[in-house]
C-alpha cells in the first residue's frame, strides 16, 4: 500500500487505471496531478474535504480498502485440477463408501429422481463441506483439504451455477450487460471479448439475437447461450454446474465443448439421455446419497447418433410448430 501511495500518478495509472475511478467516484481530478497519490491527498485543502464528508484519515481508509478489493478480484486464481468427493451419508444414516475424484476438462452427469437429493450434493461442493454438512461428505481440491477462500471469498467462488431460469434484474442490451461483466473483471481488449462472447452465445442458441437485444427480452435458449459463453470466457469458477439444458434449445454438445475447451469442470443434473451419454461419468443419486457411479461405455455410447439423429428430428418438428406449419409427415 505504501508503495502505491508513493508512486508518481501518472505512472501507477499507466498500470492500474481503476486508482482514477476511485478518485472520479468523489469528483476529485487526478489525471493531471504531477506528483504521488500521497501528494496528492495532502494537497486536498480542507474546504474541498469538507464539501465531500471526508477526512484524510477517511480518504485514506477507503484508498487502502479498495485498493485491497480490486487486489482480490486480479489475483490469480488457483488452479484446479480435481476435486475430490468422500461420501458421508444418505438420508437415512447409511453410508455412501466411495471416494470419488472429478479431473479438469471431465463432464460428470448427476441423475436422480426429482427430491433426490442433487442439489444437496451441489451445495457440499459449493461449501467446500468438511464433514460438516447433513451429508458429512468432505470435499477435497486437488488432493487436500481446501483453503477457507473457497468458502469466505466472494471472489473465489468454486462453482458457477447455470440455473433452468435465467432470471435478468436489469434491463441491459447484451453487450451492455456482457460488457459490464468483461469491465469488472478488467479483461484485455474488453470489446474483443464482448464479441467472441456474444458470436459463441449465438453459435450455441437455436435462435439467433442482436447485441442490441435487451437482456430480459431473450428466450430461456437464448438466455442460457449468452450464460454458457459468459461462464466459459469469463468466469473465474473452476466449476459449472448445469441444470437441466436438454429444453433449452440449445447445441448441447458444442455447450460441452466449450466448457471443457476452456478447462472447467463440468457437472450437469440432467435426465437427458444423450447428455447422459456424452458424460464421462453418472453420479446416481438415491435417498440423499451417492447410489452408483457409472463410466459412460462404448456400447453405451455407439447409440448416440441414433439418438441425436432422434433429437434433430424433434427439433425440426419443434420449429414447423412455432412457425405456424402443418405436421402432415414425420
Amino acid at each position: 500500500m505504501e508503495n502505491i501511495l508513493e508512486a508518481n500518478v501518472k505512472q501507477i495509472l499507466k498500470d492500474k487505471p481503476y486508482i482514477n475511478d476511485f478518485f472520479d467516484a468523489f469528483g476529485l481530478d487526478i489525471t493531471k496531478f504531477d506528483g504521488s497519490i500521497r501528494e496528492f491527498i495532502e494537497s486536498l485543502s480542507e474546504d474541498t474535504l469538507e464539501d465531500l464528508a471526508l477526512t484524510k484519515e477517511l480518504l485514506y481508509q477507503s484508498f487502502s480498502d479498495f485498493i485491497a478489493g480490486m487486489d482480490d478480484i486480479n489475483e490469480e486464481m488457483e488452479t484446479v485440477d480435481e476435486l475430490t468427493i468422500i461420501g458421508g451419508q444418505d438420508k437415512s444414516g447409511n453410508p455412501e463408501n466411495i471416494m470419488f475424484t472429478i479431473k479438469k476438462g471431465e463432464v460428470v452427469c448427476i441423475v436422480g429422481p426429482t427430491g433426490s437429493g442433487k442439489s444437496r450434493l451441489l451445495g457440499d461442493i459449493e461449501w467446500v463441506a468438511q464433514a460438516d454438512t447433513p451429508t458429512k461428505r468432505k470435499i477435497l481440491i486437488n488432493g487436500k483439504t481446501p483453503d477457507s477462500k473457497w468458502r469466505f471469498s466472494s471472489e473465489h467462488k468454486l462453482v458457477a451455477q447455470l440455473s433452468q431460469n435465467m432470471n435478468f434484474v436489469m434491463d441491459l442490451t447484451v453487450k451492455e450487460f456482457v460488457t459490464l461483466h468483461a469491465e469488472s473483471r478488467l479483461v484485455e481488449n474488453p470489446e474483443e471479448k464482448v464479441k467472441m462472447i456474444i458470436d459463441m452465445a449465438n453459435e450455441l442458441a437455436g435462435e439467433e439475437f442482436s447485441p442490441n437485444a435487451h437482456v430480459t427480452s431473450l428466450s430461456g435458449g437464448q438466455s442460457r447461450s449468452l450464460m454458457i459463453a459468459d461462464t466459459a470466457f469469463l468466469s473465474k469458477s473452476p466449476i459449472v454446474l448445469i441444470d437441466e439444458i436438454e429444453n433449452a434449445g440449445i447445441d448441447r454438445r458444442k455447450a460441452l465443448e466449450l466448457l471443457v475447451r476452456e478447462e472447467k469442470i463440468v457437472l450437469m443434473a440432467t435426465h437427458d439421455p444423450i447428455l447422459a451419454l456424452m458424460g464421462d461419468k453418472r453420479l446416481v443419486i438415491k435417498n440423499g446419497g451417492i447410489s452408483k457411479i457409472i463410466e459412460s461405455s462404448k456400447e453405451e455410447r455407439k447409440h448416440l447418433p441414433e439418438l441425436e439423429k432422434l433429437d434433430k428430428k424433434l427439433l425440426e418438428l419443434r420449429n414447423r410448430i412455432r412457425l405456424g406449419e402443418m405436421i402432415t409427415e414425420v
